[in-house]
């Protein structure tokens, strides 16, 4: 398991990263990214992976398919 401060700087790290790759990304990543962010965060509390690990898996993936999407 993860100690609360490498937790915390995970998840800060992620957020950077998420808000810098938002700036540079399609318009069809960040939705998708949102859309598999929050049901990745449902998924994951209900597997018992954990809400945090469930958006940022499932918001990564999202982000990729949404990318493929045509505006």
């Amino acid at each position: 398991m993860m100690t609360p401060n490498v937790k915390n700087v995970a998840a800060i790290g992620l957020l950077l990263a998420g808000a810098m790759a938002t700036t540079a990304c399609s318009r069809g990543a960040t939705a998708g990214g949102l859309i598999g962010g929050t049901g990745g965060a449902v998924v994951g509390s209900a597997t018992g992976l954990g809400t945090t690990e469930g958006a940022v898996i499932g918001g990564a993936a999202g982000a990729v398919i949404g990318d493929d999407r045509r505006d």
